[in-house]
């Protein structure tokens, strides 16, 4: 949406990338995504200011409006940025599935986790697509705001983003003139939060398709209560053999009437274990896990059925419960750790919103959105792969120092 011609605000533009990433790592790597990126841009306007784009994303602005990044890329009005989100001809899709293969073969991990879930966008006034009074855990409340559904990607060297879905609520489903003016797709209907989720799962798994090199390969998948206590994504998953530990709620069945919270609370004290999930901002993330197998429920061969649950040791009354699918010969701090990596992608929404502009959109229409996102995904994961560089590099150095061989990694 064109914004009134006033003054721009003033960028506070700092070190354009983050100070451990040196000069020739960062600029080497954004010429392979610029490389990456050209064949979906037709002209030469489009496909040098997207990059301008990207650059304005991973500075440090203190804003990444398109005022701010107009300014930073020199230009007079944010008109230029503002066609590129809304009316220059390329496709989102395509640029996510870019995405996609540049973290396949630049961050791929045997051990790598696949996380779903939501986060949800502030916004003033009821003309941005999908926007609507609902929970928004950004803020922790309700909230007139969007909620984007977002596939992570967790590794050891951090958490990215691989794809997203925006969400529309019930207001917007049959509202013609709302969609319209949004610019929703015709064929765009009702889609609960779970079959977005699954939809993004499909696709992350497709070889071959829509240009992908290869389908994700991830050693789990989790998720929370909101897609986990959905059979049909469960069996969606069991059906590709795929392991994952995912939330349930304290109702789900576990057998013919018994409920996750009853069968919990019948196991004896020895059936728990302190363990922790992983590190957090403080250390270590210590809960009391048990584990119990559910031999009546089919499985794949090689694979068998768990009920998993974590207890709070500051109020053990609260109590998380998850169905699990995975190896035979799965341990529980194994599992404990994988359950524990949802929560790396809050760690993922905080470096897209707080180092990539994630939030910062400025636009209202369906395809503004999932152009800004997209290219925002993209930015975290440059970043993410120009800071492993910069990590692997100083281990080096550190190695050498200390009059040691340096150990070969993986590029």
């Amino acid at each position: 949406m064109p914004q009134q011609k006033t003054a721009a605000p003033k960028a506070k533009a700092r070190a354009p990338f983050p100070a451990e990433a040196d000069l020739h790592t960062w600029a080497a790597e954004l010429d392979v995504v610029g490389a990456k990126l050209a064949p979906r841009f037709e002209r030469a306007e489009p496909r040098q200011r997207v990059l301008a784009y990207l650059t304005g994303l991973l500075s440090n602005a203190e804003r990444k409006n398109s005022w701010q990044l107009a300014e930073l890329a020199g230009e007079a009005s944010p008109d230029g940025m503002q066609r590129l989100l809304s009316t220059a001809h390329w496709d989102a899709d395509g640029v996510r599935d870019d995405l996609v293969n540049y973290v396949v073969e630049h961050l791929a991990d045997p051990q790598a986790v696949l996380v779903l879930d939501e986060t949800g966008f502030v916004k003033k006034g009821s003309k941005s697509v999908g926007v609507a009074p609902q929970y928004c855990g950004a803020v922790g409340k309700i909230a007139n705001c969007q909620i984007g559904v977002f596939l992570a990607y967790a590794t050891a060297a951090g958490p990215v983003l691989l794809d997203r879905e925006l969400y529309l609520p019930k207001a917007w489903i049959d509202d013609a003139e709302r969609r319209e003016e949004a610019g929703v797709p015709p064929q765009v209907g009702a889609r609960p939060k779970p079959a977005l989720g699954q939809a993004l799962l499909e696709r992350a798994f497709a070889a071959g398709v829509r240009a992908f090199a290869a389908g994700v390969r991830a050693a789990w998948v989790t998720a929370d209560s909101i897609y986990g206590g959905v059979y049909a994504l469960r069996h969606f998953l069991e059906e590709r053999e795929q392991p994952f530990v995912l939330a349930v709620p304290s109702t789900q069945r576990v057998g013919l009437s018994d409920k996750a919270a009853q069968v919990v609370a019948s196991w004896p004290a020895q059936a728990w274990q302190r363990l922790s999930a992983g590190e957090g901002s403080q250390g270590p993330r210590w809960y009391d896990w048990g584990c119990m197998s559910m031999p009546w429920r089919d499985a794949p061969e090689g694979m068998a059925h768990f009920l998993l649950a974590r207890r709070s040791l500051s109020q053990p009354e609260e109590v998380a419960y998850y169905f699990v699918c995975g190896p035979t010969a799965v341990t529980l701090p194994q599992l404990a750790l994988v359950a524990g990596t949802r929560w790396q992608v809050e760690q993922a929404f905080e470096l897209a919103k707080g180092e990539v502009g994630l939030d910062e959109y400025e636009v209202r229409t369906w395809t503004g959105w999932y152009r800004h996102v997209t290219l925002a995904m993209f930015a975290l994961a440059y970043l993410t792969l120009v800071r492993l560089h910069a990590q692997r590099a100083q281990d080096m150095q550190r190695t050498r120092k200390k009059g040691r061989p340096p150990t070969k990694t993986a590029s």
